[in-house]
């Protein structure tokens, strides 16, 4: 009995021994340090600088960070955009929580104009082979030189704004400055001499590689980079891309200046067609639809509040002019307030301007449509009244007895009673000189 209950308690002993065994390894395997898998997003800006794309970058900005992404690489291929949206660009990238990348690519693809601020923000700038930086001048909305004293002011912020961007990253300030105020440019590997980026890479490993080991400064802390935990067994990096959302891909189409102008003016132009067709109702719905569109891109875009009342005046007197009888005066004034208001829709400092042609087209349309409006209300308006009192003075009729004094006459097929200062006899041809209440006054008529 005694040998029974000795070899149960062994045996529960050498279980219990195993469980400790198993547990200490686990927590001996759980305190060694894994190589967590770190992919690297990226997403690819084509384009011009917009409101709608710093939104993208910082919203890719935030997704990677919530996604401990180990990096975010912008593919980048610009002609240049907007200063306002630059800056917002810059901001977004210096203040970044995860290491920003900058690479300008494929080959062939230019980092022009505000593009160039963009690449020299990044904590790492590189560029594939075959692609070019600089010609960084401020220019207006349209590509137009800047004149007067706004040139210099918008010269001089610029000049000011690269070169501080270049300094905070340990970048060639001096030039910075050459690229904005000579718009000179360079190509990739006169860029890396001249330390305007870090290195040339011909895709996003040797871009990863080539980073790997780099000391740059994240969110205030000196940070080195290791991307040896965002490759694939084929030692591929690990990329995630990151994709405009539908509303920012609405946003790039109607923020673009051209387009916000032209979907204001159809606005316009659809609903003064329905006041002018009241019960068409296709017209008012575009209308209303484009309007609202265009106070979308008015958000975002720095467009004249003194414009936009131009222009709002300018369709009053335009609708005005459907029922009053101006003949044309408050028309003609709606339209030169139209033009004066799309003339300076954006602001002076923005540097946008509506294009020139776009405008006299714009007008043209109103104008057209303002003259078809005036023929119809003239030729309605001298047009003698059909119906009613004052529509049978004049017309033809036959009499229906003798009229000696009073009789009975028919016209438009209806019998009416009727006086006549000479006698008329039956069935004579007569024609009405007036109306009186009930009765008409007529004569015999002579012309057969």
């Amino acid at each position: 009995m005694l040998a029974l209950l000795r070899n149960r308690v062994v045996s529960r002993v050498r279980r219990l021994s195993w469980v400790a065994l198993v547990c200490l390894a686990a927590v001996i395997l759980a305190g060694q340090p894994q190589a967590a898998t770190r992919t690297v997003y990226r997403m690819v800006l084509d384009g011009p600088i917009t409101p709608a794309v710093a939104d993208y970058i910082r919203s890719s900005i935030e997704t990677a960070e919530e996604a401990g992404a180990a990096a975010l690489i912008i593919e980048l291929d610009t002609p240049g955009g907007l200063l306002n949206s630059t800056k917002t660009i810059v901001k977004e990238i210096l203040g970044a929580p995860l290491p920003v990348f900058v690479y300008v690519a494929p080959g062939g693809a230019s980092a022009t104009s505000a593009g160039v601020f963009i690449t020299m923000a990044a904590h790492v700038a590189a560029m594939a082979p075959g692609t070019s930086i600089g010609a960084a001048h401020p220019v207006g909305g349209q590509g137009q030189d800047i004149e007067g004293d706004m040139r210099e002011k918008v010269e001089n912020f610029t000049v000011s704004f690269g070169g501080s961007i270049a300094e905070r990253r340990g970048r060639n300030v001096e030039w910075a400055e050459e690229a904005v105020r000579e718009s000179v440019a360079i190509t990739e590997t006169e860029a890396v001499e001249m330390n305007v980026i870090d290195f040339v890479a011909a895709d996003l490993k040797e871009l990863l590689e080539k980073a790997t080991g780099k000391e740059v400064e994240v969110d205030g802390e000196t940070v080195v980079l290791d991307f040896s935990s965002s490759l694939d067994a084929d030692g591929e990096p690990l990329i995630t891309d990151v994709e405009m959302t539908f509303r920012q891909r609405v946003l790039t189409v109607i923020t673009d200046p051209n387009i916000a102008y032209l979907l204001m003016m159809a606005g316009m132009l659809g609903l003064y067609m329905e006041f002018s067709n009241p019960g068409s109702i296709f017209p008012g719905v575009i209308g209303a639809i484009c309007l609202l569109l265009a106070l979308l891109a008015a958000q975002v875009l720095p467009i004249s509040s003194t414009a936009v009342l131009l222009m709002l005046l300018g369709m009053s007197f335009l609708v005005a002019e459907l029922f009053l009888p101006s003949f044309g005066v408050l028309g003609f004034g709606g339209l030169i307030a139209l033009t004066l208001g799309s003339l300076f829709l954006y602001t002076p400092e923005s540097t946008l301007i509506v294009d020139r042609s776009l405008i006299a087209a714009t007008v043209a349309i109103f104008g057209t449509v303002l003259m078809l409006v005036l023929f119809l209300l003239v030729r309605d308006r001298r047009k003698r009244p059909s119906l009613g009192e004052e529509g049978i003075v004049g017309e033809l009729g036959m009499s229906v007895t003798r009229i000696d004094r009073t009789g009975k006459v028919k016209v438009h097929g209806e019998i009416w009673n009727a006086s006549s200062e000479e006698a008329i006899e039956t069935n004579r041809p007569i024609r009405v000189e007036a109306v009186k209440g009930m009765k008409i006054r007529v004569r015999e008529d002579e012309t057969e």
